[in-house]
Parts: structure tokens; sequence; C-alpha cells
């Protein structure tokens, strides 16, 4: 890397969950500094914020559009290189949209948007900066999600006919939405989560391991949305059945009021010649099934690892890593794409525009084809 690049966060102050993991990941390879940001629109909040943070009062900003101002009027060596946004959904795109024209790079939380045409705007926006957007689709970054992505790519189990992806959690099953938890509140509010409840929140984790891991596309889907507590405006439970090209067939599943349930993120792919199996709770161990031999276990730093898989691990075998090494592999990839670093190939660590503008078609068509008595609905291209 020729130098630390410069970070401002919008969003994430005290107490907020994703904005701590956000600064964890960006700083664990020294490749980011968070120099600013504008952490809440409350102003005491704010400047707490930006103490704990060691941040200068003078880039403690009140809100997104006075740290953009302020910024871009400073020298080239001193204003932040990219914005990080860590907000509720509602305020990803005019956020997203700001920053890029005002010519930062964007590191932004997923869901992209509240729907498919603010995504489109965030794209075009990023087309015209010419500035990076990534997207916090943080399970690619896990070393044993790249292990199996390069496996099914270059044909070790033969033409793929099932992809199975389940994401389950039950921090939602009682009403907590009505109880004071903030961040079920907002999450459960159709005007700052979007289209999709559980859909937007994990559903789109799922679609976008399903179809990044396998290198398939999802083509036709058929959905049943369900709302199990009472009252709760957004889905809370969703199952679907997908066709991917090739002939491929598929489930995806994903619930927050499977009670009990923490955060059980699952994938299986089955070929022609076998099939893997990776679990987001057990992330160092990849399974490996086959018609004609032993089911074999890769670990992670283990024997027989691709390049690409090596490029993301940090610790010899037998030191776990998690979720903030996968987070801090995207934040990685991005700097490192921000400086072009020549010989580095990391974009499978590196959700972009298009895995937003594929999330946010899947979560259209799923909502209009639960609506609907049509059985398959096809997802078009975003």
């Amino acid at each position: 890397m020729p130098r630390t690049l410069r970070l401002a966060m919008i969003g994430g102050s005290e107490g907020a969950f994703i904005g701590a993991i956000h600064r964890a990941a960006a700083a664990l390879d020294g490749h980011w500094r968070l120099v600013a940001g504008a952490f809440s629109s409350d102003p005491d909040r704010n400047r707490r914020s930006g103490e704990a943070l060691e941040i200068a009062p003078e880039r403690r900003y009140s809100s997104l559009e006075a740290l953009l101002a302020a910024e871009a009027a400073l020298p080239a060596a001193e204003r932040v290189d990219a914005v990080a946004i860590v907000t509720p959904n509602h305020l990803h795109a005019p956020m997203a949209i700001a920053a890029l024209d005002a010519g930062f790079h964007v590191f932004c939380e997923k869901p992209m948007a509240l729907d498919l045409n603010e995504a489109r705007s965030i794209a075009e926006a990023q087309a015209r900066s010419g500035r990076q957007f990534a997207l916090a689709f943080t399970y690619s970054g896990y070393p044993l999600v790249e292990e199996a992505r390069v496996r099914i790519a270059r044909g070790d189990f033969g033409k793929i006919r099932l992809v199975q992806v389940e994401y389950s959690q039950g921090w939602l099953s009682r009403p907590i939405d009505r109880e004071g938890n903030k961040q079920a509140e907002w999450r459960t509010d159709p005007a700052r989560a979007g289209l999709g409840g559980c859909l937007g929140d994990i559903g789109t984790h799922a679609f976008h391991l399903a179809e990044h891991v396998s290198g398939l596309q999802v083509r036709d889907l058929c959905a049943d949305l369900t709302t199990h507590v009472p009252g709760r405006r957004l889905d809370d439970d969703v199952s679907v059945l997908l066709r991917l090209e090739g002939g491929a067939r598929g489930t995806l599943k994903a619930s927050q009021v499977a009670a009990g349930d923490e955060n059980g993120l699952k994938l299986r792919i089955h070929g022609e010649l076998g099939g893997l199996e990776w679990s987001q709770m057990e992330p160092n161990s990849l399974v490996l099934r086959w018609l004609d031999r032993p089911t074999e276990i890769v670990r992670a730093a283990g024997p027989g690892l691709a390049e690409t898989t090596l490029s993301l691990l940090r610790t010899p075998s037998g030191h776990p890593e998690g979720y903030i090494e996968a987070f801090a592999n995207l934040y990685r990839a991005f700097a490192m794409r921000i400086s072009d670093s020549a010989g580095t190939d990391l974009d499978s660590a590196f959700p972009s525009v298009d895995a937003g503008l594929r999330t946010m078609a899947f979560v259209e068509s799923v909502i209009a084809n639960s609506a609907s008595d049509k059985k398959w609905t096809t997802l078009a291209p975003a």
C-alpha cells in the first residue's frame, strides 16, 4: 500500500453495533485511519462519539452535508478518501449519491437502498463520479467462502445442480420492535428499512452468498413472505424456490423468528460429482462430500488452499478468524482498488454496485411474487 487512506463515517455513534464493527474492520490491516465523521444527528451524542474516537474537534461534523463541504475544501493530502455509510437503510441512497458526486469513494452498509430505483440512482452516481463503491456483504470476505467459490469455478464438482442457502435468526421472535429496541424498531419500519424486513436485512445476504459462490444467477423464483409477530409491518420469515441458470435448482430460507437461533447462515451446493457445505458459525471449516471417496474437511490456513484464499488469511492454522476479519477483507480490497495496487486479485471479496443491484432486484421480485397468484417470477438483470 502506498499510504494509509483516510476514512470518514456517517452514523455509527456510541452504542451502534455495526459502526463499531466497521471501525474495527477498517483499522485491522492498517490500510485505513478514521479521521472525520458525522456520527449522530443528536449533537451531544455526536460530540461524545467524536471525543471517544479521538476525532479532531474541527472534523466532528454535524451532518453529511457539512462533512462533504469541509472535506472537499481541504488540500488533497488532508481530505478523506472515502465515506463509510452505516446509517439505517433510508439514508443510504441520498448519502451515497451526495458523497460520490462530491468526489469521495463510498463504503455502504447493505441493503444498498430502499428499492431498485434508488439502487440504480446510486449506480448512475458511481458511474459519473468514477469513484469506487463497496457494499458490506460481509460473508464474501470469509476465506473458506472464497475457497468454495474457487473450487466450484474450476469444476471440482461438475455441473452444479443444487444450491441451498439458509439464514436463521431468532432475535425478532418477540415484538421487541415495539418495546424500545432501536435496532429492531427501524428494521421493521418500512419508511426506514425499505420494502423488505427479514428479506432485506438477511435475505439479501443469503441471496448474494448463493450467487457469489455458485457462480450462477437466479433466473426465476417462487416466494412466500410471512409476518409471524402480530402487528409487525414487514416480513420476518422468507421462503423462496429458485431456478438458476444452467438448470440448477435452489432454495433460500431466511427467518428472524426462529426462536433460539443465533446467526445461522449455512450454504450447501451440489454438483454431479459431489458438493460442499459451509456454516458461518463454524467458518474455518469447509466440508467436501463426494460420490466415490470419503468426506473431506478443508481448514482455514491448512494445506491445499487456492492463492486467493490464502490472500484473505492472517494467522496460521488453528488460530480462528471470524466476522471482523472477514469484514476487514472487504475494507482491504476496497483500499487496494482505490490505491490501484498492482497484482492484487481481491475482486471476489469486494461486493460492488452490481451486487447491490442484483440483491435489490431480488427483493422486489420476491415481494411481487409472494403478493401474486403467479407461481414463478423472472428475476430480470438489474
